[in-house]
């Protein structure tokens, strides 16, 4: 059930990166993180794998999104 659960988080999160939300991003990387705990949790390294790869990527849209915002003088 969990696996669902993480898909339609994941699904949610590259929905709104689509409509460029940028706290997307953020949901993302808390998803990333997610999957790499229930990885450990079900003994299925693959998870805790991609997580280390995804997560920076969605911490480093993060940030560069944040900031791009700012400089474009739009509210949150």
């Amino acid at each position: 059930m969990w696996s669902f659960i993480l898909e339609g988080i994941g699904m949610t999160g590259a929905f709104l990166a689509g409509r460029k939300i940028w706290w997307s991003w953020v949901l993302l990387l808390i998803n990333a993180i997610l999957w790499a705990i229930y990885g450990l949790q079900t003994h299925q390294l693959g998870f805790c794998i991609a997580s280390v790869f995804y997560a920076p990527i969605y911490l480093r849209n993060t940030i560069h999104w944040k900031r791009k915002k700012k400089t474009d003088g739009q509210k949150d």
